[in-house]
């Protein structure tokens, strides 16, 4: 068995050094010995042939029981490794198989009703508050941040996204807007104190998130411009001016992609205009990671862009503008990866030593993923007619303008 663990590592590491202890003792290298160098430990025989059966779950696994131990270097290192040799890796027929199997059951694993889709959301956003708070910004923004440039914190990155976002909606004051999926407030409460939104409904389905979200809504004196509703897209029946949803897209499903846009289409006024963020695959369509979707978002999909953009043309939205964000969910997986090491202690007292190996490992594998695989983040343009917007996009650069000196600490 060991003499095929090693065949399989040698496939899996061709370049850079990985150096392997195995259960009985034994010890070999892979790679080309360039790069930092990683060593591993299999405790037991039983999770080396946990991997060699299925390494997309078992790797996981088998970090958070301590049955895979990093030696040398640190987990971000060893998932490095892992993803920049991943695509000169040879064939596998086992692995394939397995790969093609997980492909044809997809749209079956993102049947998420409302029913399912609460379920879903619980197993995540539902987790103690406190421990969002280990790592998050201020105002718990947990989505992809916007970079403006290479040195800008993480505080000043999460407002430069809600800045970004508002001026991409051409919002003018006194507009009602609908935040799909609107985590802890964050963005609904932005669009109603800065950009002056007339009336702002923020859902979720998550019931942690809505009660916090609500009590700052009051602290700020903002609860009767902005409403908060622990509601699922598809029960909404009022009209929009605009329509937002950052990070909720990746819970919808793919069945559900056509009802989707042709809810967010009846929603919209004829003038109306929407802006969906997601993670998304600059590649081709693919499964979901099967330890993501045990683990950490059970339901979860992130699309390729020919697989939404067609679900848009279906409903009759027209799609207006599309930006790439490259790199940018991978600096903000780094900030948020270095507070939560930092303050680990912290969440071991609010959880266990395996939940903590599982979120870390959640946060340096996602890191790695966008940063060496094709992960990115899609912000999407729609409208409901092609003259709703300016010609150019010289308005999102002047409006974002006009939001900084009217944002909390600035002089209008």
């Amino acid at each position: 068995m060991e003499r095929l663990l090693r065949s399989t590592l040698a496939g899996l590491v061709s370049r850079g050094s990985l150096e392997v202890h195995t259960a009985s003792g034994a010890r070999f290298a892979v790679g080309d010995g360039t790069g930092t160098p990683v060593a591993i430990r299999f405790t037991d025989a039983n999770a080396q042939w946990a991997f060699l059966l299925d390494p997309e779950l078992r790797f996981g696994e088998l970090f958070m029981d301590s049955r895979l131990c990093v030696e040398q270097g640190s987990l971000y290192e060893l998932v490095c490794l892992l993803m920049i040799n991943a695509g000169q890796a040879p064939d596998n027929p086992w692995l394939d198989v397995v790969d093609r199997l997980r492909f044809s059951l997809r749209r079956w694993k993102q049947r998420n009703d409302r029913r399912r889709s609460q379920r879903n959301v619980a197993h995540h956003y539902d987790l103690d508050a406190a421990l969002y708070a280990l790592f998050l910004d201020q105002d718990r923004q947990y989505s992809c941040a916007y970079f403006e440039h290479p040195e800008q914190d993480l505080e000043a990155a999460q407002l430069a996204k809600k800045r970004h976002i508002t001026a991409k909606l051409h919002l003018e004051p006194g507009q009602r807007v609908l935040d799909i999926g609107c985590g802890w407030g964050g963005l609904a409460l932005y669009l109603a104190d800065v950009a002056q939104a007339g009336r702002v409904l923020g859902i979720t389905l998550s019931e942690e998130q809505i009660k916090i979200a609500l009590k700052r809504a009051r602290q700020r004196g903002l609860d009767e411009r902005v409403e908060f509703r622990l509601a699922d897209y598809r029960e909404l029946s009022e009209r929009f001016d605009r329509i937002v949803s950052v990070g909720m897209f990746e819970h919808v499903g793919l069945p559900h992609y056509d009802a989707y846009f042709s809810h967010c289409r009846r929603l919209l006024k004829d003038d109306g205009v929407m802006l969906l963020h997601t993670i998304g695959v600059s590649g081709p369509p693919a499964h979901a990671d099967p330890w993501i979707d045990k683990y950490i978002f059970p339901g979860g999909y992130v699309p390729a862009l020919s697989e939404i953009l067609p679900a848009i043309e279906r409903a009759g939205l027209v799609v207006t503008d599309v930006e790439v964000l490259r790199q940018h969910y991978a600096k903000t997986l780094r900030a948020w990866r270095e507070r939560f090491m930092a303050r680990r202690d912290e969440a071991v007292a609010l959880r266990d030593e395996r939940f903590c190996r599982m979120w870390e490992f959640f946060l340096a594998f996602c890191e790695a993923a966008f940063r060496h695989e094709t992960l990115v983040v899609f912000q999407i343009q729609l409208a409901v007619r092609n003259d709703s917007l300016p010609l150019t996009r010289a308005y999102i650069a002047q409006r974002e303008t006009v939001l900084r000196f009217v944002e909390p600490g600035q002089i209008p």
